[in-house]
Formats: C-alpha cells, structure tokens, sequence
C-alpha cells in the first residue's frame, strides 16, 4: 500500500487522527488536514510515517478548491469532520444553532467531496463520517439526526453518479473523543458510564474502533454505497 496517498480532512485530532495512524502503520502516505495549524503540527509529530499537514478550514467552502490543488493527487478522501451545533429538544431547538450545524459538517462534507474530484484517483474512494443519531431514535437529536442522515444519504447516491470511484460513509455512536470535552471530567465519566449501559458491548467507542472500520472501507474494493454503523450497539435501544 506504500503508493497509496491518503487524506484524512479533520485529521487533527479523535477518529481523524487515529484513522491517519492506522493507515500509516498499513503503509499509506497520508496528508492530515485541520483548522489549528498548531495543533495540527503537534498531531503530525505524535504520528510514524509519511504524513504532512495542510491548514484549512472546511467550512471555508471559497478556499477549498485552492486546498486541494495544494495536496495534489490522491488516492482516498477521509472526510472526519465533527459538529455538536443543532441538538436540544424538537420543540426549542434553535434554528440558527440549526443551521449552522448544517453548514459547519454537512455542507463541509459535501463540499469537501466536490472540490476533490479533480484530484482523486478514480480507483480511490470517499469515505464520509456521519454519527449514530442518524439511525438511533434518541429524543433531543433530531438537529443532529438531519444534519447526520444528510451526510450518509450522500453515499448511495454519490457511489452511483461518481462511479469508479467507490464512496461509503462509517456512523459512529459514542466514542470517547475531543468532541466530548464540553463536559466536565466529573460529567463526561457518568455519561459515558450510562452510554456503556446501553450499549451491548459494555462500553463506549474508541477513536480507533472507528479507525478500523474506515480503514476497511477504505481497503475492500467491493464495497461502496454503503453506511457501516459502529455504534457497540447503542442504536438498538436497550
């Protein structure tokens, strides 16, 4: 796998920082891609293997084109972006915090794709992260339930228009991530000691349960159009 080059977009930090680790431990050459060009240099440093860093800001969908000049060709499109606006009760969540949840992760998933077409190799594929509320029917996400199940919609659909190129998208449940560091130590361990009693497996995800899944898609030629949900089972509502 030493010729295939890899880009992880959200690859700072979570399930896009432990994705570029297991692809590099596979062989690939990855770019990894952030925001913070600090942190994303300190990312590139805790990893081993042929990784380099481009600062940009998905959500900047006018830079994007400009971004993926700068990588060049590719072989495979990780889109691991996270998002937490839009969730809260149906009846008062609010639409601004709505909307912006839209464009901050499925807008920037959606863009980030097209802007890569140019540049990803047409035996490659796209990989799309979504998350668990898009299939599990937990009351006070269903901000989070659209602007997920949006981002996996794009997988069927895109696997057809885009062929050869293979796109499937990987639905995370509870993972232990930066993503949860809105709450407080003395918050995040009951939470997510009640996350693990729902859960079948017994406990949360970690970031490279994840990774092993994205990975899979990424390596498994016959696979396309599909959402592999890896949640430990926390969809099934026990």
């Amino acid at each position: 796998m030493s010729s295939q080059h890899a880009v992880i977009v959200g690859g700072s930090s979570g399930i896009g920082l432990a994705t570029a680790a297991h692809l590099l431990e596979k062989g690939y050459r990855v770019t990894i891609t952030g925001r913070d060009a600090v942190k994303l240099q300190a990312a590139a440093e805790s990893l081993n293997g042929d990784v380099t860093t481009i600062a940009m800001d998905a959500a900047d969908l006018t830079g994007l084109a400009k971004s993926f000049e700068t990588i060049g060709r590719f072989d495979h499109l990780v889109l691991a972006l996270g998002g937490g606006n839009g969730g809260g009760p149906f009846a008062t969540v609010d639409l601004a915090d709505l909307r912006k949840g839209f464009e901050q992760k499925t807008m920037a998933h959606f863009a980030c794709a097209q802007a890569s077409l140019p540049y990803l190799s047409k035996e490659g594929s796209i990989t799309f992260v979504s998350a668990v509320s898009a299939q599990a029917a937990m009351p006070g996400t269903a901000g989070l339930a659209a602007i997920n199940a949006a981002i996996a919609a794009l997988a069927p659909v895109l696997a057809v228009e885009l062929k050869p190129i293979r796109v499937n998208c990987v639905s995370p449940g509870v993972v232990d991530t930066p993503w949860w560091d809105f709450l407080g130590e003395d918050q995040k361990a009951p939470a997510f000691a009640g996350f693990a009693a729902r859960t079948p497996v017994g406990r949360v995800g970690r970031p490279e349960d994840i990774a092993d899944a994205i990975s899979f898609l990424i390596g498994n030629g016959f696979m396309s159009g599909h959402t592999l949900i890896c949640d430990g089972g926390i969809r099934l509502g026990q």
